[in-house]
């Protein structure tokens, strides 16, 4: 994803800047029309709203500018807005389970949604949903002041942060909602911050099917006064959004809650493997200890696709969920904390991937324990 998303940055670039090398600053602006994009700051060239201005901004906070769109002046986190009774504008980089969950929602609710991803059948589904695609990250950044990511890998988030560091744009602020290594968020947010960008780590707890159903909890760090006026999106895709501080400590947040759901989800298939053997009914299991004091809300998620071996589509697939834990890993034995439990999952992860079932949902870890039961399903 990083080398594509790099070369689209090139190619609009290389038609930009010698056009409007060409023609000035007035042929410029038209450009910018063309472009979908009214704030456009190349180097060498002055701000078309500033006159006198550098091309570089100071960094700034979320709601400090002004967007002008089909003729009306609008601020990000505006509850109304007049001419097309939009809440307001918000992309979302990456369109995949999570992504795509939070596009949908917000353009339910109300929001104009702008997306990019690299898959044009995720980019098609969206489109059908009422989703804006942009042809590229440089044209999202240009549509909107508040970007939403959700991307599979480091790699990706460095370009993407270049990406938009390099399009000489006025203040973005950019929601970071990948779980990754403190390390790359770190890296992400110098990049964007030397741009005069925001970076707010912003990792999700919650699975693909409660991204769906707008149950998820947002563990957003970082500049406060860019959260409070993210709040209204968190709001139209999240039942929590909380303010944890410094920026970094949502990642640490996320990495306490996963380490928790990698031991709950074993823990589960544990023990509907025990009732499966022991001649129980399984939905009775699945309604009868959620009730009780040894269900949990993994319980509650992953039991039923057990019951029903319903592994695909995932909620999150295996193969993602083993780079999380690598991550997760790592923090800790850096800490020096000692994992003992979360530990002695890894196996299981490891076992189902082993078994081809890396697109599968980490409830797959039932049929691992099922298979060293020597159980079969009639």
């Amino acid at each position: 994803m990083a080398a594509g998303i790099e070369h689209r940055h090139r190619q609009r670039h290389q038609v930009l800047r010698p056009a409007l090398r060409q023609r000035g600053l007035d042929d410029g602006a038209r450009l910018r029309e063309r472009h979908g994009c009214h704030h456009l700051f190349l180097p060498r060239f002055r701000s078309p709203t500033l006159p006198g201005a550098a091309p570089a901004v100071a960094r700034c906070t979320a709601g400090q500018y002004h967007l002008r769109r089909n003729g009306v002046h609008s601020r990000q986190g505006d509850r109304a807005r007049e001419g097309d009774g939009m809440k307001g504008e918000v992309g979302v980089i990456g369109l995949g389970i999570m992504g795509g969950a939070m596009a949908a929602n917000l353009r339910e609710r109300g929001w104009r949604v702008v997306g990019f991803d690299l898959d044009p059948a995720r980019c098609a589904e969206l489109a059908q949903k009422g989703v804006e695609i942009a042809e590229d990250v440089p044209g999202l950044a240009c549509a909107v002041r508040t970007i939403i990511t959700s991307l599979p890998s480091p790699a990706a988030v460095a370009a993407v942060a270049r990406e938009i560091a390099g399009a000489g744009l006025e203040c973005r602020t950019v929601c970071e909602t990948s779980t990754l290594a403190l390390d790359d968020k770190n890296a992400a947010e110098q990049i964007l911050a030397e741009a005069g960008h925001v970076l707010l780590d912003c990792p999700l707890s919650g699975t693909g099917a409660q991204a769906r159903n707008r149950d998820l909890v947002v563990y957003a760090s970082g500049d406060a006064a860019s959260i409070a006026a993210c709040r209204d999106i968190f709001a139209d895709f999240a039942r929590q959004a909380h303010d944890l501080g410094a920026f970094g400590n949502g990642t640490k947040m996320k990495f306490v809650a996963n380490l928790l759901v990698a031991i709950h989800n074993v823990a589960a298939a544990e023990a509907m493997v025990l009732a499966m053997k022991a001649g129980l009914d399984p939905g009775q299991v699945v309604r009868l200890v959620g009730a009780g004091a040894g269900g949990s809300r993994v319980f509650d998620l992953r039991a039923p696709l057990m019951v029903e071996e319903s592994y695909e589509p995932a909620t999150m697939k295996i193969s993602t969920w083993q780079k999380d834990m690598a991550v997760i890993g790592a923090f800790a034995a850096k800490l020096g904390a000692p994992t003992p439990l979360f530990s002695a999952t890894e196996p299981y992860y490891a076992a189902a991937m082993s078994q081809g079932r890396g697109n599968e949902d980490t409830a797959a870890v039932c049929a691992v324990l099922e298979a060293m039961a020597g159980m079969t399903r009639g």
